[in-house]
């Protein structure tokens, strides 16, 4: 990707300057075209000027040699405009004492900026002047490009995220930057938080809309690579000049584009994307209502809906999103860092939540092959407020019977009523009172150099199973009589009685407790 960057003052700007604010400045013709670039200061009296212009270019002229003949007049002008001249100055004096008409008139008809001076001063300390501010623009132009090009490279062999890319791009050009695919979903954003918010409350119409408009500050570039896009950054706001804006939208894209190759799969920017929502939501440390506009313009339908939280154990988030695209379900995926996936479904008001629950996990199974994944889910929510809520919900629903699911008749979707006693010792696990009573009860066997492995799994599968025998000696593989030894010899250690139901109870308690303690 190159980058043809030619950084200009506008005509409008270099009217301002104290040099030409000297000469009385009057705008006379084209005063709707004052934001055009000027690339150079050229000082022409000959007829046929445009034949010496490559474009850009405001042109000084006292007239002398158009003085007296409108029709060379005229083609001055029109010389000016096939040449694209950026404006036209005029110092009156001798040759013109007034603006004249005919050249003020085909100014207008061609929309090029005409001004007269009132005062005449040397054209040799104007063209100085914009000459050298041009000089310094193009070389702070090329120095800033090198310093973000160095920059984000250096970032990029650092192995640095994503969002260490666009947090230096934002840095450099003051503005949001936004990362979206080709249907204008966001995948990422950075810069100051409020100012992104406000970019993406309303993101879909003004993505459309005003994305193209570079002189409302909004800068595009392709990302893309083999003749295909699949992406672009917009910089929103940018309030600097065009080009230099499109000079830092390109050099991000080269350095996105790179980030991609290196980083492996085409769908990992959507969910990274997916991952930091989902993953701010469940830790609570931004409010709900201040995530609802990333929600939005990630593409996931908030309005009037209703949200079902599920966290699926050993689940593929590329899988998962592949299910969902199959049932056609509205959702989110992303990976959690305990390992597990959230998976957040957007339904319809009048859509069965609880059915379409069931279906997503009976696909999964299907699809995975794994009946032993867990589909973990909380009540549906309609106000997004309560979707963290639900979220974690969820997770602890997971957690609680994690490790288990084997010995646990559970439905195909689990919910909080299905965790019972284990979801409760689940949320206090990290209580000390629970932690000395877990210790205290499993004492005879936790102190024994093979009573962890040989016995623990033989308790815990004994007590799961609602204490059945044979069920148990099933899942371990031995015959009744090696599963009675081993009660037996459970039993002498811990110094209980396992027939009996309240003291079976507290040691199923205390082994919830040690086990939700270990997880």
């Amino acid at each position: 990707m190159t980058t043809a960057l030619e950084p200009a003052l506008s005509v409008r700007q270099v009217l301002t300057l104290d040099r030409v604010l000297a000469g009385e400045p009057e705008v006379v013709a084209g005063a709707g075209h004052l934001d055009r670039p000027v690339r150079w200061v050229h000082v022409a009296e000959a007829a046929d000027v445009g034949v010496m212009l490559s474009g850009g270019e405001m042109v000084l002229t006292t007239g002398v040699l158009l003085a007296g003949d409108e029709e060379k007049q005229a083609e001055y002008i029109r010389s000016l405009h096939r040449a694209e001249a950026a404006a036209v100055v005029l110092g009156l004096g001798r040759a013109f004492p007034t603006p004249p008409d005919v050249m003020r008139r085909a100014a207008e008809r061609c929309g090029l900026p005409m001004v007269v001076l009132h005062r005449p001063f040397p054209f040799a300390e104007l063209t100085e002047e914009v000459q050298s501010r041009l000089v310094r623009r193009k070389f702070a132009a090329v120095s800033l490009s090198e310093s973000v090009r160095t920059a984000l490279t250096g970032l990029i062999t650092a192995c640095a995220p994503l969002q260490r890319l666009l947090d230096e791009v934002a840095v450099h050009a003051g503005c949001p930057v936004i990362l979206t695919n080709l249907a204008h979903r966001v995948l990422a954003t950075a810069g100051e938080r409020s100012a992104v918010d406000d970019v993406l409350r309303d993101w879909e119409r003004i993505a459309r809309q005003a994305g193209g408009n570079e002189g409302d500050g909004w800068v595009r570039a392709e990302l893309g690579g083999h003749g295909e896009r699949w992406g672009r950054i917009v910089l929103c706001g940018y309030r600097g000049d065009s080009p230099i804006g499109r000079l830092l939208a390109e050099r991000a894209a080269e350095a996105l584009v790179l980030h991609r190759m290196l980083g492996g799969a085409a769908h990992s920017w959507e969910e990274q994307s997916a991952q930091s929502l989902l993953t701010d939501l469940v830790s609570g440390v931004v409010p709900a209502r201040q995530l609802l506009p990333r929600a939005r313009a990630a593409g996931l339908p908030v309005n009037r809906r209703t949200f079902v939280p599920l966290v699926v154990s050993d689940g593929d988030p590329a899988h998962l999103d592949r299910v969902l695209r199959m049932l056609g379900l509205p959702g989110l995926v992303a990976e959690l860092a305990d390992g597990a996936t959230a998976v957040l479904l957007s339904l319809a008001r009048d859509q069965d939540a609880e059915a379409l629950s069931g279906h997503f996990a009976a696909r999964l199974r299907t699809e995975s092959g794994a009946g032993g994944t867990i589909v973990a889910a909380a009540d549906p929510r309609t106000a997004w407020e309560d979707v963290p809520a639900g979220l974690r919900e969820a997770q602890h629903v997971a957690d609680a019977v994690a490790d288990h699911s084997a010995a646990l008749d559970l439905p195909a979707v689990v919910r909080l009523k299905d965790v019972h006693l284990r979801g409760l010792i689940r949320l206090l696990r990290d209580d000390p009172h629970v932690q000395s009573f877990a210790e205290r009860e499993l004492d005879g066997l936790l102190c024994g150099r093979d009573a962890e492995r040989d016995l623990l799994p033989v308790l815990r599968t004994y007590l799961a199973t609602g204490r059945n025998k044979s069920r148990t000696a099933q899942l371990h593989h031995v015959s009744r009589p090696a599963l009675y030894r081993r009660l037996e010899a459970i039993q002498a250690r811990l110094g209980v009685d396992l027939d009996d139901f309240e003291q079976a109870a507290s040691v199923h308690i205390a082994l919830l407790a040690h086990d939700a303690q270990q997880g």
